[in-house]
């Protein structure tokens, strides 16, 4: 009678080896994927980081560029009135 690969192993008392060999290949296997992944997303999280803060610097310009135009407006419309009179 043919027990097959389990059964013999089985047999011999060796389904504990095949269970270890089994969960020791799976972390070995696991474990660099898992430090591979928190690597991968700590770098991106860094990108995204810098690419908002340089974001941030050119809104922020933007926005000084804004402030000083509405100065200069204000300031000709006041030239042009005084001029009128």
């Amino acid at each position: 009678m043919e027990l097959g690969i389990v059964g013999r192993n089985y047999k011999r008392g060796g389904i504990m080896e095949t269970i270890i060999t089994a969960v020791i290949s799976g972390l070995c296997v696991a474990i660099p994927s898992i430090i591979a992944t928190i690597s991968a997303n700590k770098r991106n999280n860094d990108l995204v980081l810098y690419r908002i803060n340089e974001l941030d610097q050119k809104v922020h310009e933007h926005n000084n560029l804004i402030d000083r135009m509405y100065k200069i407006e204000n300031r000709v419309t006041l030239l042009e009135e005084n001029k009128k009179d």
